[in-house]
């Protein structure tokens, strides 16, 4: 495994647009008309590959200009939301599975498919599902820009200290019976105040210096936590995608998040929720607070730009069913209210291009959508230093990977189940009582 130091960090910007084929020539419907589409994403690390997109996509298009506005995640769905009630919104926006039913429901979002047909746009050139996951009863919401993997970070100084290996990421397994290797190894990676790991009888956990590991629980998806660990004992949110019947009183995930929860509240192992709300676990351990944090392949170069000691990405803990994990996946989303839709749909069907996605692909900001643009990423992460191949490996992994639950009432769904797991990780309520009752409220909904 490739070890990251952050002793020097190249600017991958130059020379990217460069190296990748320019579009062809998108004619919007009013050609001889200057037309202005507005943009919004929410990752600020993405906005110069998208910049590059935007640029080339305008040197095409010489009648479109193409403005990019970027937010942080709590203010970009604020603004969403704002927009659509003021009339004031970008013609598009990146948009996410937990968010895109609602603004489907309340047609705030352009069904593409008739576009896509007409242009005879391909939908099967993405990886796996994604596709799939932005159309429901005929109608096609978005296409595809990228998708998402977890992988375990860790410090790489910590492990050393303790004598442990990398290579246990290869092969390390959990149950949620006892933990197996992912138990021991955060028992091994935790110190008190003296010292003392947490194997050691006398480990104190009122006083612990070191945690093994920083993993919030109280997330209502659980897609950097407990839900990898849930679905490799084989449980699911649901049966199917646009399901009406969540699985969240299965025992499957009651006897995980008892495990999981054990680790902090009984042992003293995993930092406790409030650090974890917070501080964030990307921050705990990047102040060498925890030995390892589960994150997302959209965080690598977070990681890379704040972390000032040697850490490495690794595979996940294998469990008794599978070594599997949540796969998420992006699209560009049309608003209803664009006063300039053709050219709003020539941007969007750039976006989720060959040309555009081997753009985004060179900066190694994520992996894009299509498979041949993945292969630019990681040789530009792997410029920077950065070993990504365990996030890789994993959606290329057969059966190693889940669908996001996409269905409806997300925002409900959201707050119920932010309130069960929260008191579960707070010790509040047992698992049992509060994912049964948890189960009872959201299957109500529909």
């Amino acid at each position: 495994m490739v070890l990251k130091s952050r002793m020097t960090r190249r600017t991958f910007a130059a020379g990217a647009l460069a190296a990748a084929a320019a579009p062809a020539v998108i004619k919007s419907a009013n050609a001889a008309d200057s037309v202005e589409i507005k943009y919004m994403l929410w990752d600020s690390n993405q906005q110069p590959a998208y910049q590059a997109c935007a640029d080339t996509f305008t040197k095409a298009n010489p009648n479109i200009k193409i403005t990019i506005q970027q937010l942080g995640w709590d203010d970009y769905w604020t603004a969403i939301q704002t927009g659509m009630v003021s009339g004031d919104l970008a013609d598009v926006f990146t948009n996410h599975l937990a968010k895109y039913p609602e603004l489907a429901s309340k047609s705030q979002l352009v069904d593409i498919q008739p576009m896509v047909d007409h242009d005879k746009v391909p939908t099967n050139i993405y990886t796996g599902q994604l596709a799939d996951l932005w159309s429901r009863d005929g109608k096609r919401y978005g296409l595809p820009k990228d998708w998402d993997t977890i992988s375990v970070v860790y410090n790489a100084d910590m492990l050393t200290a303790a004598g442990v290996d990398p290579k246990v990421f290869d092969e390390w397994k959990w149950n949620p019976k006892d933990g197996g290797d992912l138990a021991q190894l955060v028992a091994k990676l935790t110190l008190d105040e003296s010292g003392k790991n947490g194997l050691d009888p006398a480990f104190n956990k009122s006083k612990v210096k070191q945690y093994g590991l920083a993993m919030g629980l109280g997330d209502p998806y659980g897609q950097t936590g407990w839900s990898l660990f849930a679905a490799s004992t084989g449980w699911r949110f649901m049966d199917k995608p646009w399901g009406t019947k969540y699985n969240l009183d299965d025992q499957r995930l009651i006897d995980t998040m008892t495990q999981l929860s054990s680790m902090s509240l009984e042992k003293g192992w995993m930092a406790p929720e409030d650090q974890v709300t917070s501080l964030k676990t990307e921050s705990m351990f990047t102040a060498g607070k925890t030995a390892l944090v589960f994150h997302g392949s959209w965080m690598i170069n977070w990681f890379g730009d704040n972390t000032k000691f040697k850490f490495g990405f690794g595979r996940l803990p294998t469990g008794p069913e599978a070594r599997i994990c949540m796969f998420n996946g992006l699209a560009d989303s049309i608003w209803t209210g664009t006063k300039h839709k053709d050219e709003a749909w020539a941007w969007v069907k750039y976006l989720a291009s060959p040309e555009a996605q081997d753009i985004v692909g060179t900066y190694g900001v994520v992996f894009p959508a299509i498979p041949a643009a993945d292969q630019k990423a990681k040789a530009a992460w792997a410029k920077k230093g950065e070993d990504v191949a365990s996030y890789l490996d994993q959606a290329q992994q057969k059966d190693g990977t889940f669908l996001f639950p996409i269905a409806d009432h997300a925002s409900e769904y959201t707050s119920i189940m932010t309130a069960a797991m929260q008191s579960i990780a707070l010790g509040k309520s047992s698992p049992k009582d509060a994912l049964t009752k948890a189960n009872k409220d959201v299957n109500k909904l529909f």
